[in-house]
C-alpha cells in the first residue's frame, strides 16, 4: 500500500512537471503519500519499542542509525576556482555564498557582513 502511494506520487510528479496534471491534484497526492510514510515510520517505531525485550538488536540498530550525523563538510571550490580544505576557509566560502544569496541587491547589508569578516574569532575563548 505504501509503495503504491509513493509510486503514484512519482507518477503524478512526472505528469505535473510537463503540465499534464493539475497542481492541486499533485499536491493532494504528495500529502497522501507523506501521511502514509509518516504513519509507516510511526508504526515501525511503535513495534520496535513494544518488542524491545525480545528483539534488542533491531531496536539498538534503529537507534544508532538515527544518532548518526554528518559532521564534516567536504572540500569546496572558492570563487577563484581553488579547492578549499581548511575549516576556516570553508566557513568563509559558505559565508560569502550565503551572504550573496540572501542579500540579493541590497548593498547595505553586504557592507555589514563584510565589516564583521575581519574580526579575529580564533583568539576568543569559546563559551562554557
Amino acid at each position: 500500500m505504501l509503495l503504491g502511494k509513493v509510486k503514484h506520487k512519482k507518477e503524478a510528479y512526472r505528469g505535473w512537471n510537463p503540465g499534464q496534471v493539475a497542481l492541486e491534484e499533485y499536491r493532494e497526492t504528495v500529502r497522501a503519500a507523506r501521511e502514509q510514510v509518516r504513519k509507516a515510520k510511526a508504526l515501525i517505531e511503535i513495534n520496535l519499542s513494544r518488542d524491545v525485550k525480545d528483539n534488542k538488536k533491531s531496536f539498538y540498530r534503529y537507534v544508532s542509525d538515527k544518532r548518526r550525523t554528518r559532521e564534516n563538510v567536504g572540500p569546496l571550490w572558492n570563487e577563484t576556482g581553488d579547492l578549499v580544505t581548511q575549516d576556516m576557509e570553508k566557513a568563509e566560502v559558505l559565508n560569502d555564498f550565503f551572504a550573496s544569496v540572501f542579500t540579493g541587491k541590497c548593498l547595505s547589508h553586504t557592507a555589514q557582513v563584510t565589516e564583521g569578516k575581519g574580526r579575529d574569532w580564533e583568539s576568543e575563548e569559546p563559551p562554557l
